[in-house]
């Protein structure tokens, strides 16, 4: 997917762990948002969603350059280890490309239904997550 934002912003975005994370991020609930801990590229945050009420306690890294990988450590819908990694670089006309690698392992019959959707929909919900985002982003000036 594409953005006009640049990657640094995409990046900032995606490791804002403040508590203005659920308004960043509209799909983010905030009842679920809980941050444990933050380091200098590392944060461990309890996230999920109000329907389907899902959540997940994830291990953010982001020390790779242009990379942020999320992996699960607790969830009550997906196994521990299940992660999704944002990919961001420059875009061939400014701003960003961001390729998402989703690879979560369900653990529970409403993570087999998102698990299916999210399959057969080559990623619809991820991409339409990060893109309330990104479009919230993109009307407000850095």
């Amino acid at each position: 997917m594409s953005t006009t934002l640049a990657p640094e912003r995409v990046i900032a975005m995606l490791t804002d762990f403040s508590e203005r994370r659920p308004q960043v991020w509209p799909g983010l609930w905030e009842g679920a948002y809980q941050v444990y801990s933050t380091g200098d590229t590392t944060a461990e945050v309890r996230e999920g969603n109000k329907a389907p009420k899902v959540w997940a306690r994830e291990r953010y890294d982001w020390s790779e350059p242009g990379v942020v990988r999320w992996e699960v450590l607790e969830s009550n819908f997906c196994k521990p280890g299940s992660f999704v990694e944002a990919h961001v670089s420059p875009g061939q006309a400014g701003g960003s490309r961001v390729h998402v690698v989703w690879k979560r392992s369900p653990s529970s019959f409403v993570g087999r239904i998102a698990a299916a959707m999210i399959v057969l929909t080559r990623g619809a919900p991820v991409k339409a997550s990060l893109s309330q985002g990104f479009n919230k982003a993109e009307a407000t000036p850095a």
